[in-house]
């Protein structure tokens, strides 16, 4: 399964090859003719209440167990994302969003994350993001195998949005598929203000000196790989070195 990232600007309303679900079954590059596979059902956890269902979804990029059905955090919580441009603090909407976070919660726990570069970015206004979490992207190879995008941990996670998410400087979302609960490892970092439909979980947000760093290392732009359907590669590596929630 491909995932993508749906952008609310002309020409760029769909990007190939952003996995987030870890289902590696389909390698094809075109947009729109994949098709999900199972798909989890989101229940009623906004208020804390409930149980998250994590879908088995395709074979996990590195080896770790899907999170517990009861979420552990429920209101906000800190994370710090250590990375090779710098810390990366974060305040993290369990209290909106408590199964995804604590579907990254557990992987981060798990080391899913560390030693991982985020290996998409865009740099055009209204669609400026870091795409991240694909333990397959390998960013010293000279050409990206064909399972680049397509990393996830082996199981999705339910949407959890309302139709009024906006995506502002210093928001961390869920990538997707562009099918409801298709989540799985893989999230995107605006950087700067972006069009995107409300069809991505808002997780988190980066605090201001933390949003700077992030500006600093993506102003030098990208190599334009994905110039089909917008972005590139970062020119200045992101590799997450380990996270660290609470």
């Amino acid at each position: 399964m491909r995932t993508r990232l749906l952008a609310g600007v002309p020409a760029l309303l769909l990007l190939t090859a952003l996995s987030a679900c870890g289902d590696d079954e389909s390698q094809s590059s075109s947009a729109g003719d994949d098709k999900p596979s199972s798909a989890g059902t989101s229940t009623e956890t906004a208020s804390g209440e409930g149980a998250c269902e994590f879908t088995p979804s395709g074979k996990p990029a590195r080896d770790v167990e899907p999170p517990a059905p009861t979420p552990p955090y429920t209101e906000k919580v800190n994370a710090v994302l250590k990375t090779s441009v710098g810390d990366l603090k974060v305040v993290l909407d369990a209290d909106k969003a408590p199964c995804t976070v604590a579907s990254f919660a557990s992987l981060a726990e798990q080391g899913y994350y560390d030693n991982t570069s985020c290996h998409r970015q865009g740099n055009d206004p209204g669609f400026e993001f870091l795409q991240c979490g694909d333990p397959v992207f390998d960013p010293k190879a000279e050409q990206p195998s064909p399972e680049t995008g397509t990393g996830g941990p082996g199981y999705t996670i339910p949407d959890e949005i309302d139709g009024t998410e906006t995506y502002g400087a210093g928001t961390l979302a869920m990538a997707n598929t562009g099918y409801p609960d298709s989540g799985g490892g893989q999230f995107f970092i605006v950087f700067g203000d972006s069009g995107f439909p409300p069809s991505y979980t808002v997780w988190g947000h980066l605090d201001k000196a933390s949003l700077a760093t992030l500006k600093k290392a993506t102003a030098s732009g990208n190599d334009g790989f994905w110039a089909q359907s917008g972005g590139g590669r970062p020119n200045t590596p992101v590799t997450f070195k380990s996270i660290s929630i609470g």
